[in-house]
Order: structure tokens, then sequence, then C-alpha cells
């Protein structure tokens, strides 16, 4: 097991508690080393569904699923808590009565063993339970019964569609925001649901390819016609404005004993696999060119065996970037490294290659990455992307509402915007 020990030096993770006004602020984060590839979405056999958001209806027929790995021999008691928050990510006022119809822990007893992989892993499958209450969801997961022991937090949304919502992507109101960003303006029927003081009661969230580093929250109402119960969000000032961006990069990791596209060597020792991806070079000054991408998000899919979670393997690959040396370090962005906030995502310069590089623990399967620079609001793309208004991006709005003495943010809309969806299919090229 020493190999395994090994590499885990080069995935360890931290976690550090952030507060909003003296509340734990909750947050995607994985708190152990051997925890790998954690990924919550809808319930379905589709690849891609993978790719879809965590969200759900409050009385959808089917659920949400939990897949995630432990690289190990033997396995173990996980337990599993659900935890309301309000829209801000801190936790609500809920009791745990409120929104579940059974007892907040539960066991995580559905699991496999990895067959024929060089690293041993056990995959663990977990059927999110249902709740009572629309909202954010926080699902902790710790060893044995000891949540001191947590290994991972992941967030979901449910949502009860109580009231209608139109937005679309639109070009920016600012004419130097016009051939680099895409604005999104909102319109929020509400016939069929009173809101008391929706001035001060309701809250938008805007989030781009399902990122939460970047999500506009906050937006004031431009318009309410209670005449007709209409809230308007058609702001001039920029706020409810995205950089477009590019579409992504990707490298393909289905095969271990060829090469995918946009991998230039595969190395196959007795107790590990090595990838190196072809080196990447800034897009900034070239121009826009359409293709189909995952929005940032990835898959496991292993194109050389019939069970994709259990027989693929994981792969040690290097991702190359070249570009002179930068007061501030680039990151590899996207699903793969939790959007920037891994350790691993930040890239380490090699003078002798002036060239980028950092080395990511992947299962097989497709990924989607950009690059970005760490800025003291958020990570820029542009300098290595560039930003284009065409680029197909995929927009989601959620709609919150606290009523009078309520003592939680209930989700009573949702809609997605992706005027132009171009997205790989259940068969990646």
């Amino acid at each position: 097991m020493k190999e395994v020990f090994a590499l885990s030096l080069l995935i360890s993770s931290f976690f550090v508690p952030k507060l909003v006004c003296g509340q734990e602020l909750y947050q995607d984060e994985v708190m152990d080393e051997n925890i790998l590839s954690v990924r919550i979405f809808p319930t379905s056999s589709d690849f891609s569904s993978q790719m879809n958001s965590p969200i759900i209806a409050l009385n959808a027929p089917s659920g949400l699923v939990l897949r995630f790995d432990d690289i190990a021999y033997d396995a173990e008691l996980f337990s599993a808590k659900i935890i309301h928050c309000n829209v801000d990510w801190t936790k609500s006022q809920l009791r745990d009565a409120d929104y579940l119809s059974q007892f907040n822990e539960f066991n995580i007893q559905d699991y496999d063993y990895s067959i024929d992989t060089r690293i041993p892993y056990i995959h663990y499958t977990f059927q999110v339970p249902r709740v009572k209450r629309s909202g954010n969801y926080i699902l902790k997961v710790y060893r044995g019964r000891d949540e001191s022991q947590t290994v991972f937090t992941k967030k979901f949304m449910v949502y009860d569609n109580q009231l209608g919502i139109g937005a679309a992507v639109v070009t920016p109101s600012k004419t130097s925001d016009r051939m680099t960003s895409q604005q999104i303006e909102v319109n929020i029927n509400y016939k069929n649901r009173e809101l008391f003081d929706p001035a001060n009661n309701t809250k938008v969230v805007i989030r781009q390819n399902q990122r939460w580093d970047n999500a506009i929250f906050g937006l004031k109402p431009t318009m309410i016609r209670e005449d007709i119960r209409q809230i308007q969000y058609k702001l001039f000032d920029g706020s409810n404005v995205f950089q477009a961006g590019n579409e992504f990069r990707f490298i393909d990791l289905r095969f271990v004993r060829a090469r995918g596209r946009n991998i230039t060597s595969v190395k196959m020792e007795e107790d590990v696999v090595f990838a190196e991806a072809g080196l990447d070079e800034s897009r900034r000054r070239q121009g826009y060119l359409e293709y189909l991408d995952l929005n940032g998000q990835f898959g496991v899919l292993n194109a050389e065996r019939q069970n994709h979670e259990l027989e693929s393997e994981y792969v040690l690959v290097t991702l190359n970037l070249k570009s002179e040396e930068l007061p501030e370090a680039p990151h590899v962005l996207g699903a793969l490294t939790n959007w920037g906030s891994n350790p691993d995502a930040q890239m380490v310069y090699d003078q002798g290659k002036g060239v980028y590089q950092t080395t990511l623990f992947l299962k097989q399967g497709w990924y989607d990455y950009q690059y970005g620079i760490p800025t003291s609001e958020g990570f820029d793309m542009e300098p290595f992307e560039g930003t284009h208004f065409q680029t197909e991006n995929e927009y989601e709005v959620f709609f919150y509402y606290r009523d009078m003495g309520s003592r939680y943010d209930e989700l009573i809309g949702y809609t997605v915007v992706n005027p132009n969806k171009r997205r790989i299919g259940n068969n990646a090229p």
C-alpha cells in the first residue's frame, strides 16, 4: 500500500471552514485525500446525466444519486447527514424533523470493489433521501458515525415550482461588454403564489456552468408590477453580466491502452498509469471556434471495458501550459479541480521547459477544463482563454422566498437557460 500513500501526497486536500456572520458557510469540499470522483446528479443510466446539475423538483418521480470512490483495500462504514441551508449556504433554522421523515443519519451500504485495476478502490453509491421542504441542502459524509471525521460535503438543491420564470441571454447593455460578455435578464410571474413584500423577501441567484465561485447574488428588481404580479430584473449597470469565456479545452482519458484525444502519451506501470496531455497555449488572441464541450464538467467513462465505475483505472495525468513565468501561477479550472479550489489545481513553473505544469489524479473519462489567474475577484480566465459573446454557456436561475415569520428560504422557482445548447451526448466522440 506504500504506492497509494505516496500518491496521496499528490492529491491531498484541506478544509478550513468559512464564516458568514459567525455561521459556517458550507462549500463543496473534499477533506480526505483518498476520496475521489465525488459526484451527485439526477438518477439516470445515461452518461450525460453525470454532467447535470444536482437539483430536482420536490415531488420528482426520481431522485439524486451520490457516487464516490475510496482508495482502499477494505470497505468501511460511511454515514451521511442532510443539512438544510439558507440562500447563502449557511445552516437554516429548520430542525431535522421539519424537512426529513426519518432520523437524520443514513448508512452508505451500497459498495463494490474495483475490478482488475492497478490502484484498488471501493466505489460507493447512495440514493439521496427525499426531503419535505424546498431549498438548498448539504450532504455531509463522514466515516463511521463520527461527524468530526467528515470526508466531504456536497451541495444539492430541491425546488418547488410555484411561479413562472422567464430568462434570456441578451446582448450586454454596456457597449464595452458586447463582444466579450453575456447578460442575463429575468422576469418572475407570481400569479400563483402570494408574495409579501417581494422587494425585500425574495432573492434571485444566477450561476454559469454550475459554478458557485462566480455566481451572482443580491440582484435588486428593476420593476415590480403588483397589478400583473410580475418582477423584472433588467439591469443596465452590469451587475447581471457574466464574462462569456470560451468553449472548454478537454482531455480524453477513456483509454489506457491507446492515446485519447489531446493525450500525447500513456505509460502503464505495474501499479499506476501515467498520461501526458498535449501542450496548451493561450487562446486570447484567437477567433472564436465552435465545438462540443461539457461546459466544464466531467464524466467517468471507459471505452475499453463495460463497467465504467468499477473497471476504470485511476491515471496520473500531467497538464502542460506554455507561458512565460507570471506573478501569479495559473490554476486549472473545471469540475475536475472543484473550479480551482483543490490544491493540485495550482500549476508549477518549469523554467527549463518554459511550461506551467500540474499533475491530477483522475479516473478514466472525459474531462473539460480551462486556465485562470487568481485575483481578488475570483479567477480571470480571459488571459489564457479569451472571451467571446458567441460562447455556449449554461445558466441557471434560482428564485428564493422567505415568508413572514418563516425560518428558511424556500426555492420556489428554477429554470435553465441555454439558447444554443451543444453538448456531447451519451457517446463521447
